[in-house]
């Protein structure tokens, strides 16, 4: 199984300034519970024990809430010195710490509610990559579908090919081969996006990248009115 997983917890969270300005945005109350300690609790709960944060703005509030152990989980922290887009970010981290299994990759700012026995029983079984967690969602303006074949692997997003309005959408929970980013040409430390610029190079490399699918619970607290929705969703 796996127990390592890096959360992207580097975010300005812009556009909740409105509602939370004085903690950076993973760190947003839920309940008066931080969101990122909700996710942390959820993934110790699925056997994680050792999480790697990728932390910029106000990066002390997030240290010092957990500090390098959160209950049975060890804590490490990889420091953005100015923002390097989800891409950098994880290259940084792949950079400075040595990962040899497979790792969660986790955004800061979603929830989505998953079995990771599942997903890492797909994982093998496809000889994967790099496996998303995906969705079905009809709705076209919020969230960008996946180019998903029927055997679940996916291809280049231009080749988008929904059915019925109902497409497959990216959940931000990805499981990654130790090594796979070695097949991308990218410059360290350089503001560069995972979605748009580093999967289309892993695409296009010929790496194998699937999409399990779950019919459970997802939200971004990433605008005002997710939010508020999650303070019930939660």
């Amino acid at each position: 199984m796996v127990n390592t997983a890096i959360i992207l917890a580097g975010g300005r969270g812009t556009r909740l300034k409105s509602v939370v300005s004085e903690v950076p945005k993973p760190m947003a109350p839920i309940n008066g519970i931080p969101f990122l300690e909700i996710q942390i609790k959820y993934w110790i709960n699925q056997g994680v024990n050792k999480f790697i944060l990728s932390v910029g703005y106000k990066k002390e509030i997030i240290i010092n809430h957990f500090g390098v152990k959160f209950h049975t989980a060890e804590i490490k922290y990889v420091v953005e010195d100015f923002p390097l887009g989800t891409g950098g970010a994880i290259l940084k981290v792949v950079a400075e710490c040595n990962i040899t299994n497979p790792f969660l990759l986790l955004n800061g700012d979603t929830y989505f509610d998953i079995s990771l026995e599942k997903l890492w029983e797909f994982h093998k079984k496809k000889n994967s990559n790099f496996t998303f967690s995906v969705f079905k969602s009809t709705n076209t303006t919020r969230y960008l579908g996946l180019n998903v074949d029927s055997n679940m692997k996916i291809g280049p997003s231009d080749l988008i090919n929904d059915l019925n309005d109902t497409r497959y959408v990216n959940g931000g929970i990805y499981l990654i081969a130790p090594d796979v980013f070695s097949h991308i040409d990218v410059v360290d430390n350089k503001q560069v996006s995972l979605e748009s610029e580093l999967i289309p190079q892993l695409i296009k490399n010929n790496m194998s990248l699937y999409a399990c699918e779950f019919d459970t619970k997802f939200i971004d607290i990433g605008i005002p009115e997710d939010f508020f929705n999650a303070q019930i969703f939660l």
